[in-house]
């Protein structure tokens, strides 16, 4: 049931600014094939208002219609969107309910962040995340650079799903203590404002129907997170608007007063979104690659790393050399050389300091593995010879 929530002469001003707006809309062919036209036809039809006052412009539009060939094209004026949120400010009540855009919550996951989303993790333990709108390009360029202080950034470009999205991955990292906003918000005279709706959303909050209060956007309504995780959000996280803001140096720059200022871990975090920090220590036992060992040596006279691959009876199978790291545990694992895990991080962390070697002549000794050997056949191989990889 349509419910206004001004008065009769506010009433009719809507009204009369749906109807404007769907006259155009029904005079322009791009939008006869157009998912905005669709989806605000659809939903209108379905209220008492769309079966009264507004039946005989609904019938009018849906006579130009053609088969759905775009959901949108970002117009610089959307008139079903305009007439779309006449109708919501008018009648918020039969507004709330209306599938006036696309608002499905993406499939959640475990980990952080819990939602998929168009960003780059930088790092977990950092105060700052950082929306660079509608500009992909800086947040590509922020994420190259990886400031100090910057945990994630990301675009955004709609007021419902997408905000949605940020509030569940940033409630996801209790570290996260202040979000910047830059790049460019959507130029259109209607259509998706992430910016400026995100920017509502700090300083007015929801109304009681999940609308964000004064965002001017397409469809500012969440309702695939609940009013209790956006108060904690807006508790946990204080805004830095520059919205607009481009150039990645001034964007760093607030990044850098934003880490300074920032207060510490959030406290408040429900603990089944917390990802688990595990203190790690030194392996007590080493056990031993079915697939064999390596010696690994920097040769200083040809610039080259040579990595001797040996079975565990002591013979050696395969010599590789290469002017890389990269180009030598590249053969190892093409050619199952390594087969555990651990043994491979071993090796990876070899090449490096055998690397480091060639480039400045400090002298390289491979060091030893980490844990207590196992005795010979306990895991179904003889063992490591003394001076190989896991015993030097």
């Amino acid at each position: 049931m349509d419910s206004p929530s001004d008065s009769r002469s506010g009433t009719q001003d809507a009204i009369d600014v749906v109807r404007s707006q769907l006259a155009e809309a029904t005079g322009a062919s791009k939008c006869h094939g157009c998912g905005c036209l669709h989806k605000t036809l659809e939903a209108l039809e379905g209220t008492s208002l769309g079966r009264g006052a507004l039946a005989s412009d609904l019938a009018r539009a849906r006579a130009v219609f053609e088969p759905k060939k775009y959901d949108c094209l970002g117009c610089a004026v959307c008139y079903p969107a305009i007439a779309a949120n006449a109708y919501a400010e008018a009648f918020p009540t039969g507004a709330e309910s209306l599938d006036l855009c696309p608002t499905e919550s993406p499939e959640e996951r475990a980990g952080w962040p819990p939602l998929p989303g168009d960003y780059h993790v930088v790092r977990y333990d950092a105060p700052v995340a950082v929306c660079t709108l509608n500009s992909a390009a800086v947040a590509a360029q922020l994420a190259r650079r990886a400031p100090p202080g910057l945990s994630i950034v990301g675009s955004l470009h709609t007021e419902n799903l997408g905000i949605e999205r940020l509030v569940r991955n940033v409630l996801g990292n209790p570290h996260i203590r202040r979000l910047v906003v830059c790049g460019e918000d959507t130029r259109q005279a209607i259509g998706h404002l992430p910016g400026q709706s995100l920017v509502s959303l700090f300083s007015a909050g929801l109304d009681e129907h999940g609308r964000i209060r004064g965002a001017r956007g397409k469809r500012p309504v969440l309702k695939n997170i609940s009013r209790d995780q956006v108060e904690v959000f807006l508790r946990q996280i204080q805004l830095v608007s520059r919205i607009g803001e481009t150039d990645t140096a001034v964007v760093e720059q607030a990044i850098a007063q934003g880490a300074a200022a920032a207060p510490g871990r959030f406290e408040e975090t429900p603990a089944d979104l917390i990802v688990p920090t595990v203190q790690a220590a030194d392996p007590v036992r080493l056990v031993t690659d079915p697939a064999g060992y390596c010696v690994v040596y920097p040769d200083l006279r040809r610039g080259i790393l040579r990595l001797e691959h040996f079975q565990n009876d002591g013979s050696l199978d395969c010599v590789v050399e290469g002017r890389t790291p990269a180009s030598v545990y590249a053969v190892v694992i093409e050619r199952g050389l390594v087969s555990r895990l651990d043994h491979a991080a071993y090796l990876g962390r070899e090449l490096a300091r055998a690397e480091r070697s060639l480039a400045n002549g400090e002298p390289y000794v491979q060091d030893r593995a980490a844990g207590e050997v196992e005795p010979p056949g306990s895991c179904g191989c003889p063992g490591p010879k003394e001076g190989t990889c896991e015993t030097r």
